[in-house]
């Protein structure tokens, strides 16, 4: 199965270290691990700790590199997209049950949305409905 493949559910979840670095590398492509450092905030960690984290993440099947000579070029190679919802799958079965019921009922009623906010989600969930029913058509 390919590592970019949305229906791969052995996607490991990365710590928040290695997170950092992998929104960094979906944002830029392909990096530099001195491009990396530049874009981390204060305070940056040294040049070591962040290509000990990018290493890290080659060992896991996220990044992959180009050398150029003793310098290395490093690029995703699993989408942020695939990464997100195998992290939001796992979200779902760890925390509600996999019930996407359960996940629904939680955000409406414990995180104080408002009306408008609300009416937005039915918007698209109503949305959502109509093109699968479509679709079934």
């Amino acid at each position: 199965m390919k590592k970019d493949d949305p229906n791969n559910k052995s996607i490991r979840e990365l710590t928040r270290a290695e997170e950092q670095i992998m929104q960094l590398l979906w944002d830029l492509e392909r990096a530099m691990v001195n491009d990396l450092l530049e874009r981390l905030p204060e305070p940056k960690p040294a040049y070591n700790t962040v290509s000990t984290i990018i290493r890290i993440l080659e060992q896991k099947g996220f990044v992959g590199h180009k050398a150029y000579g003793r310098s290395h070029e490093y690029f995703p190679l699993i989408s942020r997209t695939v990464y997100t919802k195998s992290h939001f799958r796992n979200l779902v079965v760890n925390y509600f049950g996999n019930s996407y019921r359960s996940l629904a009922s939680f955000f409406t009623s414990e995180e104080n949305l408002s009306i408008s906010e609300l009416e937005e989600i039915r918007k698209i969930m109503e949305n959502e409905i109509n093109k699968q029913k479509k679709q079934k058509k």
